[in-house]
């Protein structure tokens, strides 16, 4: 079994997140997107935006906000690798990334990321845009990237 990167369009990728996700379906735009193949088979997409976070917006750090596997061994890892070489071609310095508590980040620690500990507990309900969701807390995970190994 052989990964395959591919390239994808945003806008497929957030369709193929729709069906491979497991627990967030869906995810709004993005600025470039990857997909990984066995044969002909597309098992895996994800997809880079700029960050949620309004302190992490400085121009220069990249969010991998969504990788969505059928749960072929090292897809995710393949996928977060090659977001984050992309990233680093075009200037990003820095790539963040969230998972939830409960999950054990290997993937993610494969690909060259750090823990970079547990966000403060804090409801997504805002004045500007009201939610009904729960109060929730995530953990923040971190790679420098390294521009001269282009």
């Amino acid at each position: 079994m052989t990964l395959e990167l591919r390239p994808i369009g945003v806008r497929a990728a957030c369709t193929e997140v729709k069906r491979l996700h497991r627990h967030l379906p869906r995810v709004v735009g993005g600025l470039f997107a990857a997909s990984v193949f066995v044969d002909d088979e597309l098992v895996g997409v994800g997809v880079a935006s700029r960050p949620k976070a309004r302190r992490s917006c400085d121009g220069f750090t990249v969010e991998i906000t969504r990788i969505a596997t059928d749960g072929h061994r090292n897809a995710c890892s393949r996928l977060y690798g090659a977001l984050c070489r992309a990233a680093a071609a075009v200037g990003y310095r820095k790539a963040v990334t969230f998972t939830r508590l409960g999950e054990p980040g290997s993937s993610l620690r494969a690909a060259g990321f750090t823990d970079d500990g547990v966000t403060k507990e804090q409801s997504w309900n805002r004045p500007a845009r009201g939610r009904h969701a729960d109060s929730s807390q995530v953990r923040r995970w971190v790679r420098h990237l390294d521009r001269s190994a282009q």
